[in-house]
């Protein structure tokens, strides 16, 4: 029989049965076995794996990164704050994108998501004249509702998500190049017309000169994601979904209002990160984000979500956006082929999936 355990509990304390299977674990894992047996040990050892592996990226950065006058080019605060920069993009997506495949879904669109908000952002700001406040909130305002209208076919019609969003890419990726005119609108600031209000180049800047804002945000998002996850009713329901979803809907969990909600929140974070693309490269292009949908899910399989669904921590994903940020820049510090890069990224990836299958086959 399936247990649900409140978040917070101990593996020992009562639980709430809800179907068949296992339960869930406080941190967002989930318990294989009985308290206290090798299954409990497994799942303890695997919930740091994405940690033991970001550490283990991060020292092996430090030995072989360049030096530049006995410098350590990797270490120095420039670089370590472009690795963050160039992260909290793709970061937040995956943020988004933990809590779709936690449901036992996948996002396609996020990319063109992002792509749309870009150009969303730009337009409304620059052709329309819109403030930054009204702009951003529109272009949240899409992101959310593209995102919550694929979670309604996923659920109501019943169609995998991975071909509604599929659909959803080609969608949105249509109505950016609608939108643009099928060009890129670059972003000028000032107080003229045609210009974005100056304040928005904050996104391009740095806090005290060192940590860049949108890595603020990304950290901002992925602590309220963590405390949603470890503390929500919500967050119950969506891993019940994700580990039986016939089960959890005999147990009353409204599935259809999850399912929505869930790939709402993966838009709305989504056209976070097209807003904050804007702002990094002052522009909005219909193209932007192209790929970052396999980036992001690259970094929820490192961070030891399972693809099937129903288990997986929000930690284990933003560890894994920082090792894929930590290798990325590491490859490119050191000169290595771009194609080389495509192929170590990819073995990384294949080598996350492959402990997932034995974790499960330990347990």
């Amino acid at each position: 029989m399936t247990h649900l355990r409140e978040p917070g509990e101990r593996s020992d304390a009562p639980v709430t049965p809800v179907g068949g299977g296992a339960g869930l674990a406080a941190d967002g894992g989930r318990w294989w076995g009985r308290p206290g047996g090798r299954g409990d040990l497994v799942e303890r050892l695997f919930a740091v794996q994405s940690l033991f592996a970001l550490l283990v990226v991060f020292v092996l950065a430090v030995v072989v990164s360049p030096r530049r006058d006995g410098e350590i080019l990797f270490l120095s605060t420039e670089n370590l704050g472009n690795v963050v920069r160039a992260v909290s993009e793709i970061g937040i997506i995956a943020i988004g994108m933990t809590f779709v495949v936690l449901l036992g879904g996948i996002d396609l669109s996020v990319g063109a998501i992002l792509g749309l908000s870009a150009v969303g952002t730009a337009t409304l700001m620059v052709d329309s004249g819109l403030g930054i406040l009204p702009a951003v909130t529109v272009v949240l305002l899409i992101g959310a509702v593209f995102g919550a209208l694929q979670g309604y076919a996923t659920a109501r019609l019943g169609i995998q998500s991975f071909i509604v969003t599929l659909a959803g890419l080609q969608v949105a990726r249509g109505l950016a190049r609608i939108w643009s005119g099928g060009l890129g609108i670059p972003i000028a600031y000032g107080d003229g017309p045609q210009e974005a209000p100056p304040a928005f180049e904050i996104l391009n800047g740095s806090v005290n000169g060192v940590v860049p804002v949108p890595a603020v945000l990304f950290v901002a998002i992925g602590v309220a994601a963590i405390v949603v996850l470890r503390t929500t009713a919500f967050a119950r329901h969506v891993y019940a979904i994700g580990g039986n979803e016939k089960a959890a809907r005999l147990s009353g969990v409204p599935v259809l209002r999850v399912k929505v909600a869930v790939f709402a929140i993966a838009g709305l974070l989504a056209a976070v990160a097209g807003v904050i693309h804007a702002g990094q490269l002052n522009q909005g292009s219909p193209n932007d984000g192209a790929g970052y949908e396999l980036d992001a899910i690259a970094a929820v399989v490192i961070g030891g979500t399972s693809l099937a669904g129903g288990t997986g921590s929000m930690g284990g994903t933003l560890a894994g956006a920082l090792l894929l940020g930590i290798l990325n820049n590491i490859l490119a510090l050191n000169n290595i082929d771009a194609n080389v890069q495509l192929l170590i990224k990819g073995l990384v990836i294949v080598a996350a999936a492959g402990l997932q299958k034995l974790r499960h086959s330990i347990a």
